[in-house]
């Protein structure tokens, strides 16, 4: 398959992309993520916290108002990105060990551009401004990317970090990847069932029993992200399991 080129991507393509911000907690940084956004034509945020947002001071800032009125707020990092097919972390990396593949940030814009030109949800995740991304967080995730600096293991700040992202995705010209037909992702919800349903697995066969270190919550989500399953897979997967379930519990 050739790579395709897609000039500007439209208003329809652009309200698939998702901006998590997950354990921000300056209004400042929000604002200014929220600014970035309404720059480059996104309008889906979602910001994942346990305290209360001073969305006032938020939507105070300058052009941050109409994509701060219409953003969510969820306690749950794993309700945020549900309806989400590919899920892309963001990391500066550093000495931090990550158990996900990291792709510099032109790569991984291309194929989150293919897959809004696809008409697929996708979701970018930025983390807290102190920690970035916890690695519950990152378990949840397709793969995770980083924007190439100067010195290694640097990072911007939030609002910073966002604008840089969407100018990539959104930047006139840029390449969509290679383009797959048929190849819807399933959305994170879909993929948390088929989980669900091989842990269970793991479990009755005695698998988890003998392997412990195999089986961490973690890592098996780690382990099933990876795949990158389509929405049929996911569903037949699923259904293959319910039925060595219900097998075993004969």
């Amino acid at each position: 398959m050739l790579p395709r080129i897609v000039p500007v991507l439209i208003p329809e393509q652009k309200e698939n992309l998702v901006v998590v911000l997950a354990g921000a907690r300056n209004p400042l940084n929000i604002g200014a993520a929220a600014r970035a956004m309404s720059n480059f034509g996104f309008r889906a945020l979602r910001i994942v916290t346990e305290f209360p947002l001073p969305v006032t001071e938020a939507k105070s800032a300058v052009d941050a108002a109409e994509v701060m009125q219409q953003a969510t707020v969820h306690t749950s990092f794993a309700e945020a990105i549900a309806d989400c097919g590919l899920i892309y972390g963001t990391t500066a990396v550093g000495d931090r060990r990550l158990e996900h593949p990291v792709e510099p940030l032109p790569q991984a814009a291309a194929h989150v551009r293919n897959a809004l030109a696809g008409l697929q949800r996708a979701a970018i995740v930025f983390g807290s401004e102190k920690t970035g991304m916890t690695n519950e967080q990152m378990s949840y995730c397709s793969s995770l990317l980083t924007i190439p600096m100067e010195v290694h293991g640097t990072s911007m700040n939030l609002g910073q970090s966002v604008a840089v992202c969407l100018w990539e995705v959104a930047r006139e010209g840029a390449s969509a990847g290679e383009v797959a037909e048929d190849e819807s992702l399933a959305d994170s919800a879909a993929v948390d069932r088929f989980e669900g349903v091989l842990r269970e697995g793991l479990t009755a066969t005695g698998y988890e029993a003998k392997f412990p270190a195999n089986c961490g919550e973690e890592m098996t989500r780690r382990l099933v992200r990876r795949l990158r399953l389509n929405r049929k897979d996911a569903e037949i997967w699923t259904g293959i399991w319910r039925q060595v379930l219900w097998k075993l519990r004969q």
